[in-house]
């Protein structure tokens, strides 16, 4: 294939393919022929993994000073393998942001450096469809890292991703959104911090939970795991007082006065409670596996990122098992599934056959009908010319239009024709299955 006038091929262009284009044919003339800028060929070789030539490359190579060209890195977990034309890439992560900082007090905490999934993220989760008072933020972006939390506890909930992702990161799993052509689900995750049978979450207890539209994931060897944080919700009493609902403990109860409460009315809601838990969970279909850890009195989750960490480095082949079972379990199934498709097809084709049989058996009667029909026919005609013989030449003549009159009112009446037209039941329908 010639590289510079090859456009993308429908079933797409491997890493290896874009790999040989990229470092053979300017980045222009590429992007050209794909119908696209260099700004969005460069996406597609970032989101591939694809390196591309240095600035001055090619004027170099046509002086011979060319850099040599490097080795293609192996893929890792979450690249894309094959890019094709309406392949939705992942949106590019910013940048870490580097900044010069000065000495300071030894004993002054060094803030960790933001986790690129988390730069700028703070404004979008606080443009949300509800400005509520003690409801979860419901961003209008869908293409968020997979944190669920309240206003007023966001920057808490931001902290403690920040710290799990780049612990994650710094033991090799690096933590991204997942990617668009494979297939990966959200795992529901229940915000209540304290289980019950009944959910009363959010005003008249209606309220839905935002949650993001692709899973946030991090690899462990090749395996994806899926991470959410979300704030709980605790039970609490709420007493409609002069026209909003507030905390029953609230310090505007308290400082009620009884003509107030007279007309109030008491309620329970599930509400946030500024608690976290954080569940990591396998988004592969059919492969139930999840572990959660949550804050309590003792331990906030910070202090619980090692163990997070260590747990999640050590279930590689805990999840491997469960893929290899759900492997075996999916192609049993699969098999099962053909096995009754093939019993379907053979009941159908049974049905098929038997039903040509009947209705050559109907139509060969209706044939037998008219044939019975029509020779009786032709023996009138036949019995009543002989009779003609023994009439008188006047009547004759009279009777002999009569029967011409009648003839020509019946038309020609050929029993093989009838016999021509049937159809067996094989010319009918051929069984796909002689053994039937």
């Amino acid at each position: 294939m010639d590289p510079e006038n090859a456009a993308s091929p429908p079933a797409g262009i491997t890493r290896e393919d874009l790999f040989e284009r990229v470092w053979t044919t300017p980045i222009n003339h590429l992007a050209e022929k794909l119908g696209m800028n260099h700004y969005q060929f460069a996406r597609i070789c970032e989101a591939l993994n694809v390196p591309r030539p240095p600035a001055g490359y090619w004027q170099k190579k046509a002086v011979g000073k060319e850099a040599p060209r490097p080795e293609l890195p192996a893929a890792l977990p979450g690249d894309h393998a094959r890019w094709s034309k309406g392949t939705r890439l992942l949106a590019p992560l910013p940048k870490r942001v580097y900044r010069r900082v000065e000495r300071k007090a030894a004993d002054r905490p060094q803030r960790p450096a933001r986790h690129p999934m988390l730069i700028g993220v703070d404004e979008s989760f606080r443009k949300t469809r509800t400005d509520e008072k003690n409801e979860f933020l419901r961003p209008y972006k869908y293409l968020l890292p997979d944190i669920v939390a309240s206003a007023d506890h966001l920057s808490t909930a931001l902290d403690i991703a920040n710290e799990i992702y780049n612990a994650l990161d710094l033991k090799g799993h690096r933590v991204m959104f997942a990617p668009a052509d494979q297939e990966m689900r959200r795992r529901h995750v229940d915000e209540q911090e304290v289980p019950r049978k009944d959910r009363k979450y959010g005003r008249y207890q209606t309220g839905s939970i935002w949650s993001p539209r692709r899973p946030t994931v991090t690899y462990v060897g090749s395996i994806p795991v899926g991470l959410v944080l979300t704030e709980m919700t605790e039970r609490v009493t709420m007493r409609y007082l002069d026209g909003s609902y507030v905390r029953e403990d609230s310090k505007l109860v308290r400082s009620a006065r009884p003509w107030q409460l007279t007309h109030s009315w008491t309620t329970e809601q599930d509400l946030p409670c500024g608690r976290f838990r954080f569940v990591a969970y396998c988004p592969l279909a059919n492969i139930e596996w999840s572990a959660s850890w949550q804050e309590t009195d003792a331990a906030g989750l910070k202090s619980l990122v090692p163990s997070i960490v260590a747990r999640l480095h050590g279930s590689e082949a805990e999840l491997q098992a469960l893929i290899d079972a759900e492997e075996k379990a999916a192609a049993k199934r699969r098999k099962e599934w053909a096995e009754a498709q093939e019993r379907y097809r053979r009941q159908e084709d049974r049905r098929a056959v038997e039903q040509a049989l009947s209705h050559s058996k109907k139509q060969l009667a209706e044939i037998m009908e008219q044939w019975a029909a029509a020779t009786a026919v032709e023996r009138f005609f036949v019995e009543a010319e002989k009779r003609l013989e023994h009439l008188g030449e006047d009547r004759r003549e009279h009777i002999q239009s009569r029967l011409a009159l009648a003839r020509a009112m019946l038309g020609e009446q050929d029993p093989l024709s009838y016999l021509a037209d049937w159809l067996a039941p094989d010319e009918r329908y051929q069984t796909r299955y002689p053994d039937h």
